[in-house]
């Protein structure tokens, strides 16, 4: 039944990317869709990009295990700063001006709103880079639930299939073949979701019985306090509080989530898209979080170690919650996670790909690119891209000494590029004064944090707390919101004649100023 279902949604992801394939001849039309994306498909795509296996199983499962029902406000935080809030700020001003620079990526974004290449080519680089362990993150994520799910079936078999067929469906059908199959997999990651979440309760007497359950846990380790994983902001708030930042905010500083707003139609599209993406989240982000809430119930499946800790680490939670559903339950898990990380990964090679061709390649390597050679070229590093992230993440499965979490690798990549973009992107929608070297600046505080975090810098926060990835991302994130201005303030200011040219965009005269309404 598993592989019969699995079966039957690789063929219709399949047969959607050869009918959109004629759509996809220029580069407009294979990364952005030809600008004309729906609101449903355009809120879809943004949804199913930003919920993956990694807050699935790992995210889910670690702040869960650690915030008990507490950790649903990581969820609330994703729907209303990182989909509701995100929509409303950035979504009509993306599209205006960079329909105006004709950009189709963010460092191509950066080099033409601050007449810079130097700007493009390192924004392009930390793409590249900080892509890889969010990948390897998602792969890492696929590996627990096949696990469950399969047992005996060959991983690395799961991996090259899953490759294959989302380099086949992208390469042929370009971003809409990307946003189309988005909304399908995300109608998969509703139902399913919620499906889930009332059979995984009903193994411990129904929601009241659960919660019930969960208010007698007690863990010395972190608390004595009675029913603390029932609280209403759990046993850390203020760790919370960092994992809800990471998450939520992060979104406003990531090309593949922000490149959706490039595609976007109309003003239509933009209020439906808003209040489709924040329910989408709403329901994924949430329920995600709340599902992980519970799993300390499931102690015996899962083992716990004499710290306190699951035994097979915070990536094994969710996988031992869902491992006691039966098969039908269980198929519609694996093509939930699938649905959830296909989609991610598809989004996430389309970004890298698009980035080293337009930004990297075009005109620094080759001169004079035409547009038949350029979508070539994307299609060529969209094979390369999957190809290496599927190898990483075989090597990362059988190495002796895996990263140990999806969360900390997701931290990495998060806090790095969204702490490197968020406030120069947002500062530059909205304010003529920012500088390129407020951009350098972010660039390389963001950069410069989270490597040294990783490589072993870990100073002490608060009460014995150490510095973690999570923790660097949202520091990176805030620090930038101070950065760019402080900057700005004391280096030398762009052109205004330059910046006014841009704003003008802004400005054109319709019913209402263009900033507020896109029109048809």
């Amino acid at each position: 039944m598993k592989i019969a279902l699995l079966a039957a949604y690789f063929a219709v992801l399949l047969w959607i990317g050869f009918k959109c394939r004629r759509g996809a001849g220029s580069v407009d039309g294979f990364v952005l869709g030809g600008r004309s994306v729906g609101a449903w498909l355009t809120a879809f795509a943004y949804g199913t990009s930003y919920f993956s296996a990694v807050v699935f199983v790992g995210y889910a499962g670690q702040f869960g295990w650690k915030y008990g029902i507490s950790a649903t406000w990581v969820g609330i935080g994703n729907a209303l700063i990182g989909s509701l809030l995100a929509w409303i700020i950035l979504g009509r001003r993306t599209r205006l001006l960079t329909q105006h620079l004709d950009s189709a990526t963010m460092p191509d974004f950066f080099a033409k709103r601050f007449d810079s290449s130097s700007l493009k080519l390192a924004a392009s680089v930390i793409i590249f880079v900080f892509l890889i362990p969010y990948t390897a993150s998602l792969y890492n994520g696929l590996s627990r639930l096949f696990s469950m799910a399969f047992p005996g079936f060959s991983y690395s078999a799961c991996i090259v299939v899953m490759a294959v067929l989302t380099a086949i469906y992208v390469i042929a059908g370009g971003y809409l073949a990307t946003a189309i199959n988005d909304f399908i997999q995300g109608i998969i990651m509703l139902g399913g979701l919620v499906a889930l979440i009332g059979a995984v309760l009903s193994q411990k007497g129904g929601f009241a019985a659960a919660l019930d359950g969960l208010a007698r846990v007690t863990d010395p380790a972190v608390t004595t306090t009675p029913g603390i994983f029932t609280s209403f902001f759990g046993p850390d708030p203020l760790s919370l509080l960092f994992v809800v930042i990471l998450t939520s905010l992060g979104t406003w500083g990531l090309p593949q989530m922000v490149q959706k707003f490039y595609a976007i139609r109309n003003e239509d599209a933009i209020r439906k898209g808003t209040v489709i993406s924040t329910l989408f989240a709403f329901v994924v982000a949430g329920g995600c979080y709340f599902l992980g809430g519970f799993g300390r119930l499931f102690s015996a499946e899962i083992g716990v170690t004499d710290k306190g800790m699951p035994a097979g680490g915070f990536d094994a939670v969710i996988p031992a919650m869902l491992s006691g559903l039966g098969p039908v339950l269980i198929a519609l898990t694996v093509i939930l996670v699938l649905s959830a990380s296909m989609s991610t990964l598809s989004s996430l090679v389309m970004t890298s790909s698009s980035t080293l061709t337009i930004d990297f390649i075009r005109g620094t390597i080759v001169k004079d690119m035409t547009q038949r050679k350029q979508v070539l070229c994307i299609r060529v590093l969209l094979v390369v891209f999957i190809a290496v992230s599927a190898a990483l993440a075989l090597v990362q499965y059988n190495s002796r000494n895996p990263i140990a979490f999806i969360a900390q690798m997701m931290g990495v990549s998060w806090g790095a590029m969204a702490g490197s973009f968020l406030a120069p992107f947002l500062y530059s929608l909205y304010w003529k004064g920012t500088t390129k070297a407020a951009c350098w600046a972010c660039f390389v505080f963001a950069v410069c944090l989270t490597t040294a975090n990783v490589f072993g810098w870990k100073p002490e926060l608060w009460s014995g707390v150490t510095m973690n990835p999570i923790h660097s991302g949202a520091i990176a994130m805030l620090a930038g919101f101070v950065i760019v201005p402080l900057v700005s303030l004391f280096t030398r200011a762009p052109d205004r004649r330059f910046t006014d040219a841009l704003f003008a965009c802004y400005e054109r005269p319709r019913q209402v100023m263009a900033k507020t309404d896109l029109g048809d």
